[in-house]
């Protein structure tokens, strides 16, 4: 049976987790908008822009927690660790994939507050959608540990 201390980590690395991905989710809506916005709308803009660099900051403040969290399960508990957890290493690919994603919707936004935007707003909701894999693809990783 695991120890209390072990299902409070991992309840509060789900948690983390599943709110900094949300995040990731809604963060590049504003960029669909942003991208739609007329040149000459320019409170519109930049509302949007406070309301973008609001969201990832707090995204930001939680994926810290929910790295900090799976580290202590993968370490401190061994978690994925030993023979047999290929999967783990796929799970931790997609990890730093999506703290990659994060880190180029911060490039992205800082392209808005620069005027520099060149894509439109189909590219991001394309883009958008890169989350939804990831999120999906990790979560099948940890519940199924295909290989």
């Amino acid at each position: 049976m695991a120890s209390s201390a072990f299902l409070w980590v991992k309840a509060f690395h789900i948690v983390f987790v599943a709110a900094w991905f949300a995040g990731l989710f809604y963060l590049p809506r504003f960029f669909v908008n942003l991208a739609d916005v007329a040149p000459d709308s320019h409170a519109e803009r930049e509302r949007l822009l406070v309301m973008a660099r609001r969201l990832l900051r707090f995204a930001m403040l939680l994926m810290i927690p929910a790295l900090v969290l799976g580290v202590v399960l993968w370490l401190g508990y061994g978690v994925g660790l030993g023979k047999g957890n290929g999967w783990m290493h796929a799970k931790l690919a997609l990890v730093l994939a999506a703290v990659g994603y994060h880190h180029a919707c911060a490039r992205l936004l800082r392209g808005f507050e620069q005027l520099h935007n060149r894509r439109s707003a189909r590219w991001y909701r394309v883009f958008n959608e890169l989350t939804v894999l990831l999120f999906a693809a990790i979560v099948v990783l940890v519940v199924v540990k295909p290989f």
